[in-house]
């Protein structure tokens, strides 16, 4: 079972009053959480709900309307770009769809990070590189481009130049989406492991409950642009809230309706 995080002590994490608007819509409204050392925090919440974004602006990324973002106890929003950069070189990022480099090898795209801000040499690089090769299973498979692997190895391949550079925190954008329940798997069990054996804090974006419940010491519930409960597994299980128990267990018929989808989600559904 992950080990709880000390919540009596203080965030590495905190974002406070997070506003945020695009195009007149509002799609962050005042958002409030508190990410502690250790824990694998997992954001839920529907399509379009706005996960992703506030995860861009955790990442200084996007810079918020009104609000702060505090990382070690510093508002990135007000670092000068060299300070923030300090802040950078401590996150690793899984992006969706794995964000791997097309010209570049598997190898290439792992080293990308050290090559790019250390000035190790090429041959501990490499050492580096197969050995984080060897935590996500494909030693070996280096020299292959990202289009000669499938889905599931790109996320991988994403992770393993997540970790290239040993980050204080490792941040996931829908890491299972497009995934079978077996790859699904194994990736939320690598992030358990990494999160334990690395003893890095990770936050995790999701819409999938399986991952949600496998992997989460504490669960945010972001809703319409707000963050509506905030709890352990257990607690968001045995939650009283409608709006909660609807999402988690996939109900057509509750407080969420069909309109209050967001517009990531409609867009999906007329592709289908």
């Amino acid at each position: 079972m992950f080990k709880k995080a000390k919540v009596d002590s203080e965030p590495v994490i905190e974002v406070r009053n997070l506003v945020k608007n695009f195009g007149g819509r509002r799609v962050l409204n005042g958002v409030n959480l508190k990410i502690y050392k250790g824990e694998v925090m997992v954001i839920m919440g529907g399509s379009g709900c706005g996960k992703s974004t506030l995860l861009r602006h955790i990442i200084g990324i996007l810079k918020p309307d009104s609000g702060q973002v505090l990382i070690e106890g510093k508002d990135i929003n007000s670092l000068k770009a060299r300070e923030l950069d300090k802040i950078r070189l401590k996150i690793g990022m899984l992006f969706q769809s794995g964000g791997l480099l097309d010209y570049m090898t598997i190898k290439e795209n792992i080293a990308l990070p050290l090559t790019e801000h250390t000035n190790l040499d090429k041959n501990v690089i490499d050492i580096i590189v197969n050995l984080k090769l060897s935590m996500v299973n494909m030693r070996g498979m280096g020299h292959l481009l990202p289009s000669e692997i499938s889905g599931g190895m790109k996320k991988r391949a994403g992770l393993a130049r997540a970790i290239a550079h040993d980050p204080s925190y490792v941040f996931y954008d829908e890491p299972t989406a497009g995934l079978d329940p077996v790859v699904a798997g194994v990736i939320d069990k690598m992030i358990l492991d990494f999160s334990k054996k690395l003893s890095v804090t990770s936050v995790v974006v999701t819409h999938e409950m399986q991952s949600v419940f496998r992997i989460a010491s504490r669960i945010a519930m972001l809703h319409m642009g707000e963050i509506v409960e905030v709890g352990t597994p257990r607690q968001i299980k045995a939650s009283k809230s409608k709006l909660v128990q609807q999402f988690i267990t996939g109900s057509p018929d509750g407080p969420i309706s069909f309109s209050q989808l967001g517009d990531d989600y409609l867009t999906e559904l007329t592709k289908k």
